[in-house]
């Protein structure tokens, strides 16, 4: 399988601004620029996108594990936070809520832990990755 995304800059890399196309579609020249990234300004950016891949991929992991043991997830909600400190990528942040029928605190650290290590997008990245759950 290949995924592939597309990016156009055009001008600085302070006062210049891009674009990005997703092969999906589901990004279809969407803006960003260095003030949708290092600032407050409309569009998106590299790290919010890490952030929702590593937090998809994370969350679709999990529910892979929770059905291999026999479990269905009521719900897996998972937000991602990626710090970008002095140009580089520190860390990725996850933080899940989930409520899932049946499990025990153990089996369920044991899949998470799992689903952390294991997600392709937790392979990819070499910063420091932490999740903190709760299970309702």
């Amino acid at each position: 399988m290949k995924r592939n995304a597309t990016a156009v800059w055009n001008g600085t890399g302070k006062d210049g601004k891009g674009n990005l196309t997703t092969q999906s579609g589901v990004l279809s020249t969407t803006q960003y620029s260095f003030s949708s990234r290092f600032e407050d300004g409309i569009g998106t950016n590299p790290e919010e996108l890490i952030a929702a891949a590593h937090a998809g991929c994370f969350t679709m992991k999990l529910a892979f594990n929770l059905q291999a043991e026999g479990f269905a997830a009521d719900e897996l909600q998972t937000k991602g936070e990626v710090i970008l400190a002095d140009g580089t990528v520190t860390e990725s942040n996850l933080t899940l809520k989930a409520t899932v029928s049946g499990i025990s605190e153990a089996k369920f650290e044991e899949l998470v832990r799992d689903a952390e290590a294991n997600c392709p997008i937790s392979k990819l990245l070499t910063a420091k990755i932490t999740v903190n759950y709760t299970l309702n």
